[in-house]
């Protein structure tokens, strides 16, 4: 499987502009490019949350399928916001642990400045 076309092809990722950047044993990148229509300020450009929660997701997601090699369907999701998301932004994923029936990632979201803006943990479905 090609993690990344995966990925890209994705319809909501492709919506949003989520590209993934890099997948390899258990460890992926990611990066959106921040523009008006996500952001939730109408003064300054601000990532709304759903925007910084699906890029989570999606990269947590493509790290345990750099693993397991099919898709992984999200079974939960835990985000902490730490800062206001301005500019692009990025987010780095490990798993943590590969089960026969689950996998957990721990996600975190930078800003353009490298502030980092969410702590995100994701379980996916691996069997």
């Amino acid at each position: 499987m090609d993690i990344e076309q995966f990925f890209e092809s994705m319809p909501f990722a492709q919506l949003l502009g989520i590209e993934v950047t890099e997948v390899e044993d258990g460890h992926a990148e990611g990066y959106i490019e921040m523009r008006e229509d996500l952001s939730w300020n109408s003064d300054q450009v601000m990532a709304h949350g759903g925007v910084t929660f699906t890029l989570a997701d999606t990269v947590g997601g493509a790290a345990l399928v750099s693993l397991v090699d099919q898709p992984v369907p999200t079974i939960d999701m835990r985000i902490d916001y730490l800062n206001a998301g301005t500019g692009d932004l990025r987010a780095e994923a490990d798993v943590v642990r590969l089960g026969g029936d689950v996998g957990t990632v721990d996600v975190d979201v930078y800003a353009e400045d490298d502030a980092h803006i969410a702590s995100a943990r994701g379980v996916y479905k691996t069997g």
